[in-house]
């Protein structure tokens, strides 16, 4: 298996161009719960291109985004270089290179289920401030609400490379509460979608790292049926994905930092 570390290096522009964003609403959402405040300092762990670390820095925030994969972190420098509080980290969630209790907020997302959560959950704790707080952030795809994702959703199971094993899904909110034990945590759901044309449908696809790559013998065959399931499917030549955007957040016990 390639390491999560490696496994978005041959995807970044697609990644770029077909991902979600993330609903706006996310961040009254920690104003108003986690003391979120203009002058916050923010870490986005295993912050990929900079998706959600851009939802933080248009609100003017300081955001350290923390990003091992070199391909992906010099998307995001590429991208986001342009905003001031943006800072770029080569580093791990693990060990992310900050300095003790120097973070208000800590967010991930879209990557949480690649930590090695024990080492992370320590790590967290060191780098956040007294009565800091940690938001776990998921594009949740939904695979039942329409006859289009259950199709998709199908096609992945039946065309992946190790889907049913690194899907997100795996995480639950038993492992969420492990986190953040003996404390509670607090979660919100938001709407999400996002409408494409074929090839938006396809970058979509390969964004993911469980999509065989061209060249791969179920490359071909995946395509086949992606394009069978657009046909059908498509409505004035479209399709929806729809999301539940799933923020989790609280605070790790004080004994640990």
């Amino acid at each position: 298996m390639i390491h999560p570390t490696k496994r978005f290096s041959s995807r970044v522009e697609n990644y770029i161009k077909y991902r979600p964003g993330y609903p706006s609403e996310i961040i009254p959402l920690l104003r108003r719960e986690c003391g979120l405040t203009s002058a916050s300092y923010v870490a986005d762990v295993g912050s990929g291109t900079g998706i959600l670390t851009e939802l933080f820095l248009k609100n003017g925030h300081q955001v350290f985004a923390v990003e091992p994969n070199d391909e992906m972190r010099l998307a995001a420098e590429r991208l986001l270089g342009g905003y001031p509080g943006f800072r770029s980290v080569n580093a791990t969630a693990e060990a992310t290179n900050l300095p003790a209790q120097s973070m208000d907020l800590i967010v991930a997302g879209q990557a949480f289920h690649w930590f090695d959560r024990p080492r992370a959950r320590e790590e967290f704790a060191r780098i956040l401030k007294p009565g800091g707080w940690v938001a776990l952030i998921w594009n949740d795809r939904r695979t039942k609400s329409t006859a289009f994702l259950e199709a998709y959703e199908q096609l992945l199971q039946t065309c992946s490379v190790d889907y049913r094993t690194v899907d997100h899904k795996q995480v639950d909110a038993t492992t969420i509460s492990a986190f953040f034990a003996p404390n509670d945590f607090k979660a919100a759901i938001f709407e999400n979608h996002q409408s494409f044309d074929f090839e938006g449908l396809k970058g979509r696809l390969l964004s993911s790292s469980y999509a065989p790559e061209p060249g791969h013998p179920k490359y071909a065959p995946m395509i086949e049926k992606l394009s069978s399931i657009f046909r059908e499917q498509e409505n004035n030549g479209r399709v929806v994905f729809e999301y539940d955007t799933l923020v989790y957040y609280g605070q790790l016990p004080a004994q640990n930092r």
